[in-house]
């Protein structure tokens, strides 16, 4: 290790170091801290409920729409309770803005369209603030309608009678239904009970309405039936007396005859 004079460098195995004074032990370098990160404003929400309704002139101003509306208000570095006082005080002009956008509209509305205007008011204003610009809270609305009450009055019997009509309208789908789904399994059973030589004793074991109406159902079929088939047989016939031979026509209808013949049991008796 070389020394050189006082306050230069020296040398240790190659690395420079500086001489260390005597007053840095008493009074070391100071060391100036960071200064902290910045920390991001408070964001503040306050929903007002107002429970008296802003009073808007239907179309003919003969009656009044009822506007329920919630104000939502949002500031930046300000207490909850501070908010919630500067909302009230602000509260008056809150609702003015609000009345003066909602009138024009109103009054395209017949009185007992609360519904249409209440779904136009809100697509009005679902994107709107105010104020605009400033250090002021803003606010953002929304606003839920009703008639007057004396239209609501005159509501009442319409909507009284259309409830009964709709209600009326469901029963008789229904009975229709159930109907339709019954004759259609009241068919296949008859279906595959006559076809059955041994139904008609069956039948006696089951309930004694349904027999009865089954015996029914079994004798006037088969009454009318030698009438259709004899019917058929005349047709057959007189086709072969007019000398008409084997035709197509006539072919057919003895393919017929004989089919209902044998489906219903009713062999063709020999002439």
């Amino acid at each position: 290790m070389t020394t050189g004079p006082a306050g230069t460098p020296q040398v240790r195995h190659g690395v420079p170091t500086q001489r260390r004074r005597w007053w840095h032990a008493i009074f070391p370098p100071t060391v100036v801290p960071a200064p902290p990160p910045a920390v991001a404003p408070v964001r503040v929400t306050f929903r007002q409920d107002v429970p008296q309704p802003l009073l808007v002139p239907a179309k003919g101003d003969a009656f009044d729409f009822n506007l329920h509306v919630v104000y939502l208000w949002t500031a930046t570095g300000m207490t909850f309770d501070a908010l919630a006082l500067r909302a009230q005080a602000l509260l008056p002009w809150a609702c003015g803005i609000v009345r003066e956008r909602a009138v024009d509209l109103a009054r395209e509305h017949e009185p007992h369209r609360a519904h249409a205007l209440e779904r136009a008011l809100n697509d009005l204003l679902v994107h709107q603030r105010w104020p605009q610009e400033g250090n002021l809270p803003h606010f953002t609305v929304r606003i839920r309608v009703s008639p007057d009450e004396r239209v609501r009055e005159r509501l009442r019997p319409y909507w009284e009678q259309r409830i009964a009509l709709e209600c009326e309208h469901e029963l008789e789908k229904i009975r229709t239904w159930q109907a339709d789904d019954l004759t259609r399994r009241w068919a296949a059973v008859l279906q595959n009970l006559q076809d059955d030589p041994v139904t008609a004793y069956a039948a006696r074991l089951t309930g004694q309405q349904f027999a009865e109406v089954f015996h029914h159902y079994i004798a006037e079929r088969r009454d009318i039936v030698p009438g259709l088939v004899e019917l058929l047989r005349e047709a057959v016939k007189g086709h072969g007396d007019l000398g008409l031979g084997p035709s197509e026509y006539t072919q057919a209808w003895d393919v017929a005859l004989r089919t209902y013949e044998r489906q219903h049991g009713l062999a063709r008796q020999p002439r």
